[in-house]
């Protein structure tokens, strides 16, 4: 027990004494230190003493996209943890291709009775789809928080990356590599995301390369490997040296359509993505990619979705996080005969 409380107080940065305090449900222990303590023992997998268990407030929908990409199970990971330290369980709808659809699992959710539903990535980022599913949910009083892709029709707060300074960092990082003929790897264009990273993408190729003629170097297809795989063999039919990928799943497409005419990456043809998933350090080449604030997003919008269920009220507009560019070995200088 004492290597514990040792362990436990070096991760809290307190003394044992006070681990020990806040073990025993003693007095005289600031909340803020309290729960640093009962952090760092849920980090350890140690079980609380049943003096330290939260009540269960209650359940909270979590309706998120398709966990075949690892960057939905990392939000939803920080999500769950999150409300279930604040004493709630989340109930984890995964939407995939032929699945239950979002309104249905928005109905079960309904009559389960939930608190509140977080929406990651969900119809709310489709430009075409209908909105009135949203606002049908505030008008009842249900409070919810929407995660990449904003609408100014729906009253509620939206937590979202800069999808188009994203684009500006990629198309940046290319052009002091020396490239010119860079490309846009991007899903479908009614998705609002694609929007604006398509946005940020023809802004950065007319900042820093005064090229404003690029819709030949944007290929538009789908969220996936074999889309990211389509989408490379078409720039690369238009001379690109350089990719940027609208999410890590299609850069791993754009690297294998590189390797199958014999190219290689970087030396050839340089590959960007976008989300940095778990893993996308340890691929072939490590992908250099733009990072999603995954944390932060979802500690906000988890603290929006409790401030409104409380009825303290969170900002009804969009929070927008600055993503970060990771370099790794995915890209790399213009190859001399490519310039």
């Amino acid at each position: 027990m004492s290597t514990r409380l040792a362990d436990i107080a070096a991760q809290a940065g307190v003394s044992e004494a006070t681990v020990s305090r806040v073990l025993n449900g003693k007095p005289g222990v600031a909340p803020a230190t309290r729960q640093a303590v009962i952090e760092a023992l849920d980090s350890f997998g140690y079980e609380r003493p049943a003096r330290l268990r939260q009540p269960r407030a209650g359940l909270i929908g979590l309706i998120v996209a398709d966990l075949s990409n690892p960057i939905f199970p990392a939000f939803a990971e920080v999500i769950e943890n999150t409300l279930a330290v604040h004493g709630y369980t989340a109930v984890l709808c995964a939407l995939a291709p032929g699945g239950i659809n979002e309104d249905d699992y928005t109905d079960l959710l309904l009559e389960r009775g939930v608190s509140g539903i977080i929406f990651v990535s969900g119809l709310h980022g489709d430009s075409q789809a209908d909105h009135g599913r949203y606002k049908r949910l505030t008008d009842r009083g249900l409070p919810i928080v929407l995660i990449n892709g904003y609408t100014p029709e729906v009253d509620a707060t939206f937590v979202s990356s800069d999808e188009s300074g994203s684009m500006e960092l990629a198309v940046e990082h290319l052009v002091q590599l020396g490239h010119r003929r860079i490309g846009l790897a991007v899903g479908q264009e009614r998705f609002v995301p694609v929007i604006r990273k398509t946005e940020g993408y023809r802004k950065g190729m007319a900042d820093r390369l005064g090229v404003t003629d690029v819709d030949r170097w944007i290929a538009n297809t789908i969220f996936t490997i074999e889309g990211g795989e389509a989408a490379a063999r078409q720039l690369l039919d238009s001379h690109c040296t350089a990719i940027c990928c609208a999410s890590d799943m299609m850069a791993i497409g754009a690297i294998r359509a590189v390797r199958q005419q014999g190219l290689r990456v970087p030396e050839d043809v340089s590959v960007v993505g976008f989300d940095d998933s778990p893993l996308m350090g340890y691929i072939d080449p490590p992908l250099t990619t733009v990072r999603q604030p995954v944390r932060e997003m979802a500690l906000v919008a988890v603290r929006s979705l409790l401030d409104e269920i409380q009825g303290v009220g969170s900002p009804h507009t969009e929070l927008v996080f600055r993503p970060e560019l990771v370099v790794r070995r995915s890209t790399g200088p213009v190859a001399a005969d490519a310039e």
